[in-house]
Order: structure tokens, then C-alpha cells, then sequence
């Protein structure tokens, strides 16, 4: 019997460029700051950050009930506006899609903080989540370094096809102040959420990627806006909590109960959050 040949090398992960490792240094010293200053905590909360029944009806419909951003032209400006509650009411399939310069053993790192991200959040909402393949995820999440993201156009118009042109300005150009980001999809005016992508930069260290793992991914399942009121909670934009809270898991749980229905305005779901966060609390509003 002949002998096996040698065995084809794994292709060598491509050296980043300048621009990128500039962005790894920066979000390194973002870090640093946040950790020294007390933020990005990895506790729940509980202890110095208690919260009302009431406080948990106004920080659901703020968070849930408006939207963190709004188009205006070709641009997208951060502004809370009123909306609606959106959600997903088909199973999540959660695909990863990680660039060429990401190593394999951040890749192996980062696949173990998306499950049990992906597990916490099946468990708060009772909403299915699971991961799959990129070609058969209806929510992508994509890890990329600043070389991925400014070619990352092609990508983006086979996982959401139609996907905007404007969007795709808006991906590939993103400034470093945005450290990442979701955007999910309905289908016209229907409030029902079919897809979603996430955007995550892998020049992050360790627990500012994880952070973003998160927050995004909770985002997109409806959780659309940020409150400054909101904690403990990840859903604060000061970055005092890296990871989701009970709080927020309590957010989730509102969201996919059965008594609120997709395209419910922040005056039709109030009533329906308080009789809801009553049950859940055991407090009254």
C-alpha cells in the first residue's frame, strides 16, 4: 500500500494591517480605561444596583418600545424615537461568520462565549435559539477585523439579499467610536422580525468582545434601544455591566410573553408589562 502522502499545511491566518493593529492597540487602552474606572463589571448587579417594579416597566418599554437610531437620507443617526414592540416569532438561527484575519483560537474562544450567550438567551425569552450555518441562519453574526469590514460588501449582499446600499456604506465605514452593532429586518411595516445581522469587531480584547457578544445579540431579538436609567443592565450605553443581567433577562421574558403581540405601541403595551413584571416580581406597580 503506497503511504499517505504529506499533509496539505492549514492556510496561515493573514497578517493584519497597519490600520488594524492600530484599532487593536485603541480598543486595548478602551478597555484598560473602562476596567480601572469600575465599569464593565461581570457581577449582576444585586448587590449595589436594586431596582423597582416600577423601574423595570419604564426601563422595558424605553428599551423595547422606541428605537435607538433613525435614517435620515444615505445616514443613520443615533436618536431614541417611538416605536413599536418588534420581535422575532420564528425559531433564531444563529450563524457565525468570522473573517480571514481572525485566528483560529480566537475563533475556538469566541464560538464558546456565542453559546452561551445563545443559551441565555433561549433561557430568559423561552424564545428557540440555536446556532447553525451561515447559509442557514436568518441571523448572522460577523466577526471581523477592519481589513474583513472594508470587503465585507459582497458578504453582506449574499447573506441578506436586497440588503441597502446605504447599509452597506453605513458597515463598511463605520468610525472606531462604534464598537459594534446590530440591525434587524422586517418585511415592509411588519413589526415581526425575519432577519438580523450583527457586526463585531475582533480587534477587541477578551471582555469587550465578549460585552458586545452580549449586548448585540440581545439587541436583535428586540431590545432595540439603550436608556441612561436603565441598571443593571447592558442596555446602559456608560458600559458598566460587560454581561447581560437578570435584569435584562427579565427584559427578555417581558418581550416573548405571549400576552404582548408584535406591533403593540408603548400606550397599548404598558398596561400588559405592568399585570406581566406583577407575576414575575411579585410586586406591585
Amino acid at each position: 500500500m503506497p503511504s499517505p502522502g504529506p499533509t496539505e499545511p492549514e492556510p496561515a491566518t493573514p497578517e493584519p494591517s497597519a490600520a488594524s493593529v492600530s484599532m487593536q492597540r485603541y480598543y486595548a487602552r478602551v478597555e484598560d480605561s473602562l476596567v480601572s474606572r469600575g465599569l464593565l463589571r461581570t457581577d449582576d448587579g444585586q448587590v449595589d444596583a436594586k431596582y423597582t417594579s416600577r423601574e423595570l416597566v419604564d426601563n422595558f418599554v424605553q428599551i423595547a418600545l422606541y428605537d435607538e437610531y433613525v435614517t435620515s437620507g444615505s445616514t443613520i443617526i443615533a436618536r431614541p424615537t417611538k416605536s413599536r414592540l418588534r420581535r422575532w416569532e420564528s425559531p433564531i438561527r444563529l450563524g457565525v461568520t468570522f473573517g480571514a484575519h481572525v485566528t483560529e483560537a480566537q475563533q475556538s474562544q469566541d464560538m464558546e462565549m456565542i453559546r452561551d450567550v445563545s443559551r441565555q438567551l433561549e433561557r430568559a425569552s423561552q424564545h428557540p435559539v440555536s446556532l447553525t450555518s451561515a447559509d442557514r441562519a436568518n441571523y448572522h453574526l460577523l466577526v471581523l477585523n477592519e481589513d474583513d469590514r472594508r470587503g465585507i460588501e459582497p458578504t453582506l449582499r449574499k447573506l441578506i439579499p436586497g440588503i441597502d446600499d446605504n447599509m452597506i456604506r453605513f458597515l463598511t465605514g463605520l468610525s472606531r467610536s462604534t464598537y459594534c452593532l446590530v440591525l434587524a429586518f422586517s418585511t415592509g411595516d411588519n413589526p415581526v422580525y425575519n432577519q438580523a445581522l450583527a457586526l463585531v469587531r475582533s480587534e477587541h480584547p477578551d471582555l469587550l468582545r465578549q460585552s458586545c457578544y452580549h449586548e448585540e445579540l440581545a439587541q436583535g431579538m428586540g431590545l432595540a434601544n439603550d436608556s441612561p436609567r436603565a441598571r443593571p443592565s447592558v442596555f446602559n450605553d456608560d458600559e458598566e455591566f460587560a454581561l447581560l443581567t437578570s435584569h435584562d433577562e427579565l427584559l427578555l421574558r417581558i418581550l416573548y410573553d405571549p400576552r404582548l403581540r408584535p406591533g403593540m405601541t408603548p400606550e397599548q403595551a404598558r398596561p400588559v408589562v405592568v399585570e406581566i413584571v406583577e407575576e414575575l416580581t411579585g410586586g406591585s406597580v
